[in-house]
């Protein structure tokens, strides 16, 4: 692939402009070369640039991003396994949010914050003083 200007770039990735630009600011791509004061991106800087739209879509931070690209082989794989521990605790509370409201919506009453034994009893748990965590751990080992 030869050298490509800005615009055509950002178009092949769906991107704009400016998102280049800015990625670019920030350190994350760095143009191959300059024609005429315009951007030029090669292959490797399309990869980059296909590499931080995959991980912004994911919703993992830039600052990961960066050190995949950049960092040395032990800090970025630190930084990954980081973020993949962040990534799990997200999906166990997104989980535990599912299964709560999954039992609200599958409660045999109309109003299960005020009519339901299991949800009633739990709720009361947690204004006697036991944490989300606590009650989330206790829900997962009845289940």
């Amino acid at each position: 692939m030869d050298l490509i200007p800005i615009g055509e770039a950002a178009a092949r990735l769906q991107l704009s402009p400016s998102a280049l630009r800015y990625y670019d600011e920030r350190g994350l791509v760095c143009p191959s070369a300059r024609v005429g004061g315009k951007r030029m991106y090669g292959v490797d800087d399309m990869r980059r640039l296909a590499f931080i739209k995959v991980i912004t879509a994911l919703g993992v931070p830039l600052d990961t991003a960066a050190a995949v690209l950049d960092a040395p082989g032990p800090q970025w794989r630190e930084t990954v396994r980081a973020q993949i521990d962040r990534l799990e605790q997200i999906i166990a509370q997104a989980r535990g949010a599912q299964e709560f409201l999954t039992h609200a919506l599958h409660c045999r009453t109309d109003h299960p914050v005020r009519e339901c034994p299991t949800m009633t009893g739990a709720l009361d748990r947690v204004i006697a003083g036991m944490s989300v965590d606590q009650l989330a751990v206790e829900q997962s080992e009845t289940s």
